[in-house]
């Protein structure tokens, strides 16, 4: 046996020194899949095969120059001539060098999502088509359907049924741009990301000397992550092992979660048929989790009925078993995962980058990240960005901002045209000098838009007059109106709902629902009675939350997203789909919800699958300790909708998971008992409530309160103790109150009742 293969358990070894025919290797969560297909290519560098006939093809850049890089360190600096890289990056490589035989030169360009764009809304123009119904995003995304699916511009315009659905769409040019969008390419020496596979396909169709000299060349081929390829990876794949079929896939059908981005879970459960003699190997030890956690992703899985059969198993500790956490509504939620985190780091001695929040949608984390702002917990939003950086949440935030405050140039540039009114930059530029050449704001041009006499077109000015009368009209109702209604009607009223339902992006329907999201936590705020924020002394508002006062809370909240520490010890948010390939030693799992996880889209029984093999990676993520959370209830439009927990955590074999004791239910929100019924105005007149039997403040009260104590407080609402000090009626504790923060009190004073540890 090789040396260099000894450090492999045997499942891995076995797999690494099988160099010659077919083989599948099926890495289950945390069994070491990198490091085996690391070893395996090294192993044949070092009996003998040249690295140049080496293919290894990956789905990130990253993961596939972190492979050759330990390669080199096992083999030495000739295994830097290995073809190891993504798909795309590879196969341009490929292309370029034989770029000629397709009419292009090896200096093509490729073309980004806006080059794209660019090019789709010229051909628009000149086709005179609607541009509403010609959006970029839609057309890109029909043309990349057909590009993954191998179909070109002829072989998209004489499908029937493609061109009834473009028909039933109501735009029946998809096709024809489709056919100019491909020529301007060609016109262009261009090429985009789909061409870089849909042309590598046309390659090895067309020209045999061409298929034949990459045959040749490449004597063993290795795919990562295999479940995760589409037809035409899958048929470039296929067609360039067939001479020597010494081919190895590697991947895991249980972590197959890519089917909107067209990954075919079938290439991996059809890889037998394909290749009859093939060697299967399965790597089932889990070296990441506990026992637990293991023994819960394989109860979760086995759902399914499209599956490699395996068994995953781990050596390492039993562990604590899942803990399922039954929560009032987001906010609770929110809190409960923040002082989770809290309680584990103070007590496991863990860092915050230990812990990792996921999510199925978006939106949700907007509740998580106040809470975790209420508690000081440092956190980042991995690939992608804050709930409040978000461009649609921006915008909404802006026109806000725009109400409350007029004069603000920023937050008025940036929705004086969107949604697009014909006040275009040219305009903005003359308005911007007149504003600059008098020292004003822009806003006040705007106001006198006629005074200034600019030399603008009549339509113009009246698209300006309908915009500044819109933010007046929403500016004489701060005082007056809640900040829920105000910002409900902001955000209807400019027009971005409309824009965004008008766009036909596949992320549209995402940005809605953080549009909405946001009004959920006006409306929260508008409820949340604890939450202190300055009044002035008349001002008309009284007895109502006003959009100026809810705009102070986020203001603070936004400001912190520009802190320009760059220490990596955050908490880490993020959709599960963006979790795969990561692992945490805290995991929680949060929206464990019917119609949430599984997603009300989820209609068909591969569906549903999907849902649960999404569930599963979520799962597998965790090293210790896996949470899930389920809130009773959740605003949903700005109404408070009632939810039951998924049949994914009812689904876990009972002996993995900690169900919540009754006791420790929060109590059921007093809205939920009204949920549809009209709710008169209540007025900010402090109403103290006893959450249990009044005790004395005696000295014997004041010295049962602990650090870790959960406490009410009449004023400040529920609070932890983090400190004491002092003796006697000197005692003094530190208590942090959520939507207030810390609050230092006299025990003999404080009338604090203990309410749980």
């Amino acid at each position: 046996m090789s040396e260099l293969l000894e450090q492999l358990n045997e499942p891995q070894r076995e797999a690494a020194e099988c160099t010659e025919g077919p083989v599948m290797i099926i890495a289950g969560a945390g069994s070491g899949k990198t490091r085996t297909l690391t070893y395996r290519i090294a192993h044949l560098v070092e009996n003998g095969v040249d690295p140049y006939r080496i293919l290894a093809l990956t789905f990130t850049n990253k993961a596939a120059g972190e492979m050759k890089e330990r390669i080199i360190k096992l083999v030495g600096s000739e295994a830097r001539n290995i073809w190891m890289g993504t798909f795309h990056s590879v196969f341009a490589r490929v292309l370029r060098a034989e770029a000629t035989k397709l009419g292009y030169t090896s200096m093509f360009t490729i073309y980004d999502t806006d080059d794209q764009k660019a090019a789709i809304k010229q051909i628009v123009k000149q086709l005179n088509l609607d541009p509403k119904a010609y959006k970029p995003s839609y057309v890109l995304g029909r043309i990349s359907m057909a590009k993954s699916n191998l179909l070109g511009p002829k072989d998209y315009m004489e499908n029937p049924e493609i061109y009834q659905t473009d028909i039933d769409a109501k735009r029946p040019a998809t096709g024809q741009i489709y056919q100019m969008y491909d020529q301007r390419l060609h016109n262009s020496n261009a090429m985009d990301f789909d061409d870089l596979l849909f042309n590598m396909n046309v390659l090895l169709r067309d020209f045999p000397d061409v298929l034949l000299k990459y045959q040749q060349r490449f004597s063993h081929i290795m795919v990562d992550e295999y479940q995760d390829t589409n037809y035409a990876q899958y048929l470039i794949v296929k067609k360039l092992a067939a001479r020597h079929q010494n081919i190895c896939v590697v991947g895991d059908d249980a972590q197959s979660i890519y089917a909107f981005r067209g990954a075919n879970i079938q290439n991996i459960f059809n890889f037998k048929r394909d290749y009859p003699n093939m060697h299967l190997f399965k790597l089932e030890q889990n070296y990441r989790s506990t026992k637990t956690i293991v023994g819960a992703a394989n109860s979760i899985i086995a759902r399914n009925r499209d599956q490699i059969q395996k068994e995953l198993w781990s050596d390492n500790g039993e562990g604590n078993r899942i803990r399922l956490m039954r929560c009032a509504d987001e906010k609770d939620e929110g809190n409960r995962v923040a002082d989770a985190i809290q309680d584990a780091r103070l007590g496991e001695d863990a860092e915050y980058r230990d812990f990792a929040v996921l999510y199925r949608q978006n939106s949700l984390s907007r509740s998580i990240e106040d809470s975790l702002r209420r508690m000081n917990i440092p956190y980042k939003i991995y690939q992608g960005i804050s709930f409040y950086g978000r461009r649609e949440v921006k915008d909404a935030l802006a026109y806000m901002r725009l109400t409350v405050n007029p004069h603000d140039d920023e937050s008025l540039v940036r929705v004086i045209n969107y949604p697009a009114r014909g006040i275009g930059q040219t305009t903005m530029d003359k308005i911007r000098v007149a504003a600059a050449d008098n020292d004003i704001s822009i806003w006040t041009v705007l106001e006198n838009i006629q005074t200034f006499g600019l030399p603008l077109q009549s339509g113009v000015v009246q698209k300006i007059t309908e915009f500044v009368y819109m933010i007046k009209r929403f500016e004489a109702q701060v005082a007056t109106v809640d900040a829920f209604t105000l910002a409900k009607q902001i955000v209807y009223s400019s027009g971005i709902i409309k824009a965004l339902r008008e766009e036909d992006d596949p992320e549209s329907a995402e940005r809605i629902e953080n549009i909405d999201e946001l009004l959920n936590g006006v409306q929260e705020f508008c409820e949340d009675k604890e939450v202190e924020v300055p009044e002035a002394p008349e001002s008309p508002s009284k007895g109502i939350r006003t959009l100026d006062e809810f705009l102070q809370q986020v203001l603070l909240y936004t400001s912190e997203d520009k802190d320009k520490d760059k220490d990596a010890n955050r908490v880490s948010l993020m959709t599960i789909h963006a979790a795969k390939g990561l692992e945490f030693q805290y995991v929680f799992v949060v929206g464990m919800e019917e119609q949430l996880f599984p997603s009300f889209m989820a209609s068909s029984r591969a569906e549903m699958e999907e849902e649960r093999r999404l569930f599963y990676v979520a799962v597998t993520r965790a090293e210790k300790q896996v949470t899930l959370s389920y809130a009773q209830t959740r605003f949903n439009n700005g109404q408070r909708m009632g939810g039951e927990v998924s049949r994914f955590v009812e689904e876990i074999d009972s002996q993995y998971i900690e169900m919540p004791r009754r006791k420790e239910a929060p109590s059921m929100p007093s809205s939920m008992w009204n949920i549809g019924k009209p709710q008169p105005k209540k007025k900010l007149t402090p109403v103290y409530v006893q959450r249990g039997p009044a005790v004395p403040n005696s000295a014997a009260t004041m010295d049962g309160i602990m650090v870790g104590m959960r406490v009410q407080h009449d004023k400040f609402g529920t609070g932890k103790v983090l400190a004491i000090e002092g003796v006697g009626d000197s005692r003094k504790a530190t208590v942090f109150f959520e939507g207030v923060g810390n609050k230092q009190l006299m025990l003999k004073f404080a009338k604090l009742t203990v309410i749980g540890n």
